[in-house]
């Protein structure tokens, strides 16, 4: 292992052993502060935030897309701050710490025991969420996770969710899928961050305005199992509850090929991810390029 690879591991190490040890308002503070530290430095991952939130909310000047930047580097800091304490709360305070509209999507799915998909994009605190699922609903749910560099920051990663409830897959190693599609053919429920592909097997799509690839697992498991494909965009307020939003089924088409009807549905949850995000971009933590146009300068646009 690198010396910079023991530093990272380390870091989040003390983050998880530490944090959650501070009185909330502290570890809040705490979390601002990081996050105006980082927004002032402007570092590539606050450069690339504002150029993802220019798409967006493509008639903010200068001025306003710092202000997105700022808010939203301190979305980000607190998504961390929460993370690192979640292992601490209480029940209750998991219980009452997330307060989704519509859920009636994701029970009544879970009571018809078909299997359900939660699709999400990297918004306010997806791990919360899934605790919450765990905790508040008493469901265990099945996702996969980036396998990160080092190794132990990874084994970190997943250790933390399966002590939220959740089962750990790695994204890589090619069994990924099998596993879900038996998970939903048993009538369990599935949870993906599915709006950027870290594959070469994405399809693409258009996101506000322009061609971006996303992940096409969701909409072949809804295909393969007859599982129920829910879109989930969340978002902070004011408040120390977060908020979130299920979103209404997305069916399979009656009529056309695999792929088409793959496409037609990647279409359908990135329009449900670009609503959510565009009322509340600055809970969007997008510090890396997404679309194609960045990802291939030399691409004409589609």
């Amino acid at each position: 292992m690198s010396a910079r690879d023991r530093l990272t591991d380390a870091l989040y190490g003390l983050g998880w052993g530490a944090v959650k040890k501070l009185p909330e308002p502290v570890a809040v503070r705490l979390g601002q502060t990081i996050a105006d530290l980082a927004w002032k430095k402007r570092g590539k991952g606050v450069q690339r935030l504002e150029s993802n939130y220019a798409r967006v909310v493509p008639d903010a000047g200068p001025e306003r897309l710092a202000e997105l930047s700022r808010a939203g580097m301190r979305s980000y800091l607190r998504y961390w701050m929460e993370s690192f304490r979640l292992p601490a709360w209480s029940a209750e305070r998991v219980k009452t710490g997330f307060d989704p509209k519509d859920v009636h999507y994701l029970t009544d799915g879970i009571a018809s025991d078909r299997g359900v998909i939660l699709a999400l994009p990297h918004m306010a605190n997806w791990d919360l969420a899934g605790a919450w699922v765990t905790t508040k609903l008493e469901t265990p749910f099945t996702t996969v996770a980036e396998r990160l560099k080092p190794e132990t920051l990874y084994d970190r990663f997943v250790a933390y969710r399966e002590g939220l409830g959740m089962e750990v897959l790695p994204h890589s190693g090619g069994t990924a899928f099998g596993t879900l599609a038996r998970r939903l053919r048993d009538g369990g429920l599935v949870c993906l961050v599915a709006e950027r592909d870290l594959s070469s097997s994405g399809v693409e799509v258009q996101f506000f305005g322009e061609a971006t690839r996303i992940p096409a697992g969701p909409a072949l498991l809804a295909q393969q199992t007859g599982a129920l494909l829910l879109p989930v965009t969340l978002w902070y307020d004011d408040s120390p509850v977060m908020q979130g939003r299920v979103h209404p089924p997305i069916e399979v088409p009656e009529s056309g090929t695999r792929a088409e009807k793959t496409s037609v549905m990647a279409q359908a949850l990135a329009d449900a991810f670009a609503s959510g995000i565009a009322d509340h971009p600055e809970d969007w933590h997008m510090l890396q390029r997404l679309w194609l146009k960045d990802l291939d300068p030399g691409r004409a646009p589609s």
